[in-house]
């Protein structure tokens, strides 16, 4: 799956929210061992079902744009290849300090020295996981961050002023301003993923210094980038054979058939049980859905169109668990519509919509319960540490009585099941605000992604809903593909600025970047801001949390409150089918990542 890495977070939404669940399959976790009427097998093969066309087609950890999915980093890469600091603990999506190569980061003089020491870990040829291969990685970074999927300038490496090896297991890292750590660890050090020194290679002959030397990285990137791209020799190239994580890739398909064999080597706390681990691809999610019916896949999911056949899998041998990511659902409209802009711009307006999304009600009637809201730019679930109270209470719930006070306090007319005038233009408080033109009508044009039942419905009920107020919105669908490339941050004078409001289903989902304080989607520039949105008091809360710890509750709320896009609810990510002989499968990490080294499956009684 070729796509952007922010845009792939966005296409993990609309699958959710079209039953298409991308996540094919339960996620294990390092502190769940299951509970087991039986004896506990050593061995056994487990199968783990890819959503239908998604394929992980690159093994080269240091990823570009072009490859960064979750089918490529958190469920191919990973297992083979970990990251410096691991994420998805017992189902919350934080450090989780067992599976990580290092102990906890120390940070130090005002936040500006960040200290790494590693644990004992071993690479698959026989050397140690050591501070000099956490070098090559941002040796590498600094030379090559053009082609690093997640690289933001000013951001690492931009924001260190020099990373130094102390001795084989220690590494220190100096900031060029204090930052809060919760920020760095969870969207800095996320990112780096140590490379052994087999790979310190210019050719299959040829030695290099990249460890060591940034002068040296180019090439060998580009030794390790075209290797990567020849697909067809994943399961027999020794270079990849040289791995840190549990498993080792035996043999690969360009179908996506991926076998894995515990890597025997492996020092991390937990050992696979298994004797194999399969990734099993589909070309729909009628064969999918096919194979789960027949029992011949250890974990499979279930589409939610396809609900009704939950009792018919569970009588083939199946659990049924629910795996939530960390990412909130929203849709942005566009601030910068030479036409409409100026409405969105005015915050009561936004109130006024948000006002007329019932939640509650769409989870229930539309996603039959799974789904959970979108208050702000934390999510409200799964567990974690950063969402507030006062996101959770809500601040906007259903009023259709609110949103028609919210208007004609300030300047329109309103017409039930009509549309409402601006019959009073001006900047005042009782004004319909900068920008807007007496007679302009509430009247907006709302693309949607088609193919999805459960997105469909929510915008008839959205229209109807908003018609309560005077507001009228045009649906019309197009392809997702069509609908993302649509959204995109422009400027009025562009004529890709004609757009209006789109939905494709889904907003963003926190990997990779853990810590969600909206700042790649919400802050003034960024990519992905495809509202155009900018708010200096927001660009400077973003940057607070940032660099002071404890304060991302401010950009939350405050986001939450200011309403930079429409929030929606947010599908559950994975109806995830688990055999009921295979254990250890859950809790589903948030992260994405797969720990299958934790299953094992049980016979008898």
């Amino acid at each position: 799956m070729s796509v952007h890495a922010r845009r792939h977070r966005r296409l993990l939404a609309l699958i959710g929210v079209a039953g298409i669940t991308l996540a094919a399959a339960a996620c294990g976790n390092s502190q769940s061992s299951g509970t087991s009427a039986g004896h506990i097998q050593k061995g056994g093969i487990a199968t783990f079902a890819l959503p239908a066309g998604a394929v992980p087609n690159w093994i080269f950890p240091f990823i570009d744009s072009a490859h960064s999915t979750i089918d490529n980093r958190n469920q191919f890469q990973y297992l083979m290849y970990r990251p410096l600091y691991f994420f998805g603990d017992n189902g919350e999506p934080v450090v989780n300090e067992s599976l990580s190569l290092a102990n906890a980061p120390v940070y130090s003089n005002g936040n500006k020295t960040v200290t790494i020491t590693m644990k004992d870990y071993k690479w698959s040829d026989g050397e140690s996981v050591t501070a000099t291969d956490v070098e090559f990685w941002l040796n590498m970074m600094a030379a090559e961050k053009a082609n690093w999927a997640y690289y933001v300038p000013g951001g690492l490496p931009d924001n260190l002023s020099s990373w130094k090896v102390v001795s084989p297991t220690e590494i220190v890292l100096n900031l060029k301003t204090a930052d809060s750590p919760s920020w760095f660890t969870d969207n800095e050090l996320s990112q780096i993923t140590p490379l052994p020194l087999a790979w310190d290679m210019t050719s299959a002959t040829s030695k290099s210094n990249c460890a060591t030397d940034v002068s040296s990285c180019a090439a060998v990137w580009s030794y390790l980038y075209n290797l990567s791209k020849q697909v067809s020799t994943y399961g027999t190239s020794p270079v990849w054979k040289v791995v840190d994580g549990p498993w080792v890739l035996t043999s690969y398909q360009t179908t996506g058939l991926s076998v894995f064999k515990p890597n025997k080597d492996y020092s991390g706390p937990v050992k696979p049980r298994l004797s194999e681990f399969i990734e099993e691809p589909f070309t729909s999610e009628s064969a999918e859905l096919d194979v789960l019916r027949s029992g011949k896949i250890s974990v499979g999911y279930l589409p939610v169109t396809d609900i009704a056949q939950k009792s018919v899998i569970q009588s083939s041998g199946y659990n049924l668990n629910i795996w939530l990511d960390a990412g909130i659902n929203y849709f942005p409209e566009n601030f910068n519509n030479p036409t409409v802009g100026p409405i969105f711009r005015q915050l009561y307006f936004r109130q006024a919509m948000q006002h007329l999304i019932d939640q509650p009600e769409y989870i229930s009637k539309i996603f039959d319960g799974y789904a959970s809201p979108t208050y702000g730019p934390v999510p409200v679930e799964p567990a974690n540490p950063y969402v507030d109270g006062f996101e959770k209470a809500n601040p906007y719930p259903y009023s259709a009585s609110a949103a028609k006070a919210l208007l004609t306090d300030h300047g329109w007319t309103v017409h039930v099941n009509g549309v409402s005038v601006c019959t009073k233009p001006g900047s005042g408080a009782s004004d319909c605000g900068a920008g807007v033109k007496a007679g302009a009508k509430l009247d907006f044009n709302l693309e949607y992604a088609s193919g999805s039942p459960e997105l469909t419905q929510e915008m008839e009920v959205m229209k109807s809903a908003f018609s309560s107020a005077g507001i009228d919105l045009n649906l019309s669908e197009a392809p997702f593909d069509e609908v993302v490339g649509s959204a995109v941050p422009c400027t009025a004078s562009q004529a890709s600025c004609s757009w209006q409001m789109l939905n494709w289903g889904g907003g963003w989902s926190y990997s990779m970047d853990h810590f969600p304080n909206g700042d790649l989607i919400f802050g003034s520039g960024a990519g992905d801001n495809d509202s155009n949105y900018s708010n200096p008091e927001t660009d400077k809360l973003i940057a607070e949390s940032d660099h002071v710890p404890g304060t991302i509750s401010a950009v939350e709320n405050y986001e939450a409150e200011n309403l930079p896009a429409i929030f929606m609810p947010k599908a559950d990510y994975s109806l995830t089918e688990v055999q009921d002989t295979l254990h250890g499968v859950t809790p589903q990490e948030p992260t994405f990542n797969l720990t299958p080294e934790a299953w094992y499956f049980t016979s008898g009684s």
